[in-house]
């Protein structure tokens, strides 16, 4: 007799390839593979059919679409043939200042006047500091005033930027040898026996403030134009000094017909000698009380000691000259 109560035989174990994720991630992956593999499983005729469309679509997609292009920034550069650079002279100056300093190093500030010095600098990157370059230890009080001799990289950075400090000297000074040594002033050549003109024409580069004439005889007057021609007979500062910057110059001069005296303050025409008839009467108005006026630096006086004035009013007083003889001159 059969049992009709019997249970039903259990179904068969399912194998790991009829996993539903396994044939999803086919159908997703492989389209192909994943159908085949959905219509061997024991799926309902609708899901299989639905997995089949979805996935025949999505591999016709795949197939059809174009490939992804290639991203610029993973694309090869292409090689192009450059032209070669071409140096370009920087400008002379920049309209505001470097937020850092060159690579070569600072540029030379060398001759200029210390408020353009330290304005390229700044322009260029870097700030300033100054010192007086010569031997003495002046401040820089007004910029313009001073001119660059020297720079360096100072050894302390002042601000952010790097630091140039500047040797400098007065505009009118010439620059030392080296940082530190003295100020280089020119040497006064000699110019005795010159003609004025020629004298000028070599003291004119020493820059001096001004080239005085005056005659070489006391007595003498200096014509008011056409001394040219004159000779040098004596020169102030003497031949070897140093001339500084703005000093005047005073040469003494004689006509061209007429010798230089052997000394300073001597008359081309003198007053006769003390004892000679005509000279008593200078002799005995000078010893007076009162003491005379309107005699000449050089005259011959007496007694020494006495004193007179000038023709222009100066004072005078009588001494012993180089001459051993009483002479007059400046008496203060």
């Amino acid at each position: 007799m059969t049992n009709v109560y019997a249970y039903p035989p259990p179904p068969a174990a399912r194998r790991w390839w009829h996993h539903p994720a396994v044939i999803i991630t086919l159908l997703v992956v492989f389209p192909p593979g994943g159908i085949a593999l959905a219509w061997t499983t024991g799926w309902s005729k609708g899901k299989k059919i639905v997995s089949t469309v979805l996935a025949g679509l999505w591999f016709l997609l795949i197939v059809v679409s174009d490939p992804p292009k290639e991203r610029p920034a993973e694309a090869k550069p292409k090689t192009q043939p450059t032209a070669p650079k071409m140096a370009v002279p920087a400008p002379s100056a920049s309209p505001t200042p470097s937020s850092s300093p060159s690579p070569t190093g600072p540029p030379s500030f060398i001759g200029q006047n210390l408020v353009d010095a330290s304005a390229a600098a700044l322009k260029a990157g870097y700030n300033s500091i100054s010192h007086d370059a010569s031997e003495g230890d002046a401040g820089q009080w007004s910029d313009k005033n001073w001119r660059v001799c020297f720079q360096a990289l100072a050894a302390k950075q002042s601000g952010k930027l790097p630091t140039l400090d500047f040797g400098v000297v007065r505009n009118e000074e010439p620059c030392p040898a080296k940082d530190g040594d003295p100020i280089p002033w020119p040497k006064m050549p000699g110019v005795t026996g010159m003609t004025f003109k020629k004298a000028t024409e070599t003291l004119t580069p020493l820059g001096t403030k001004k080239i005085e004439p005056t005659s070489a005889y006391t007595d003498v007057k200096l014509p008011a134009s056409g001394v040219d021609g004159w000779t040098v007979c004596f020169q102030e500062p003497e031949a070897g000094q140093e001339v500084h910057a703005g000093a005047t110059a005073y040469l003494s001069l004689t006509d061209p017909g007429t010798s230089c005296p052997k000394e300073k303050f001597t008359e081309l025409h003198p007053d006769p000698a003390p004892g000679d008839d005509d000279s008593s009467g200078s002799e005995s108005s000078a010893s007076g009380g009162g003491g005379q006026s309107g005699v000449r630096y050089g005259q011959f006086c007496s007694p020494v000691g006495a004193r007179a004035t000038t023709s222009d009013g100066r004072p005078a007083k009588c001494f012993i000259g180089k001459d051993g003889r009483a002479r007059w001159g400046y008496g203060s």
